[in-house]
């Protein structure tokens, strides 16, 4: 469909109540999913929107950086808007105690991570509770965004007993590597899982907007004798994990 076509007045106004950058933002949501506009099609300039669908700039420019924000829309400076790709969905079993880095090679995904924290701390209530800590302890917390094929999939929170981990900044991809070599590789875990929505900081860090729903999960990991090793807390795009279980009829 041409952008004659698609932008027009009668098409925004046929897109329910609300503001008028509510209705334009749908519009375009509505073109995106329908295929109308495809994958790493560009946009109209915002003045042209404008001009076709009678609305101001700063209304266009309000739904087009609403949609950006979402990272369905991608601005290139110097090239325009265009259609984000789509995200594909990765499927995580829960019965493998694996990393990322090993998760992302094996569906040949590439993968990397932002560092966003490597720092040696005392531990907090929290840390000291799960990981059996005493005052005087510390513990490497590890903050990274987990980014596969360029899409960032995950952020992911580490807390290791400082002992088996002293310098948090050796770990330059795969923590289990590292901790594998120093023997404190974990061998079995638990995991929470829930629903929340992500906040301010991890929308913008995920590329989606403020309250987009999300995986929490929360991981205890033991090693050979029992002792608990790390304790890590992630937060998920909802929109690009499964995790799959198998489950086994027991015997009678």
């Amino acid at each position: 469909m041409s952008a004659p076509d698609l932008f027009t007045a009668q098409r925004v106004a046929a897109m329910g109540s609300g503001p008028l950058y509510l209705r334009l933002r749908r519009l375009l949501e509505d073109a995106i999913v329908g295929g109308m506009l495809g994958e790493g099609e560009a946009l109209p300039t915002e003045r042209d929107i404008a001009e076709l669908t009678e609305l101001s700039r700063v209304t266009v420019r309000r739904a087009v950086d609403d949609l950006v924000k979402q990272g369905r829309l991608i601005r290139r400076h110097g090239s325009g808007t265009f259609v984000a790709p789509s995200v594909s969905r990765v499927e995580q079993s829960l019965s493998l105690l694996t990393s990322f880095t090993e998760d992302m090679a094996r569906r040949g995904l590439s993968s990397r991570s932002e560092w966003l924290e490597r720092t040696v701390v005392a531990p907090s209530p929290d840390e000291m509770m799960v990981l059996g800590l005493s005052v005087g302890d510390t513990v490497s917390r590890l903050e990274r965004l987990r980014i596969a094929d360029n899409v960032p999939m995950a952020i992911e929170r580490a807390s290791i007993i400082g002992s088996f981990l002293p310098d948090p900044a050796s770990v330059t991809d795969s923590l289990y590597d590292v901790l594998d070599k120093r023997s404190a590789r974990p061998c079995r875990a638990t995991q929470r899982i829930s629903a929340r929505n992500v906040d301010e900081r991890e929308a913008a860090l995920l590329k989606v907007a403020p309250g987009e729903a999300a995986l929490y999960i929360e991981r205890v990991s033991y090693l050979p004798n029992g002792r608990v090793i790390e304790f890590t807390r992630s937060v998920y795009r909802g929109d690009a994990y499964d995790f799959v279980a198998e489950l086994k009829i027991p015997e009678r």
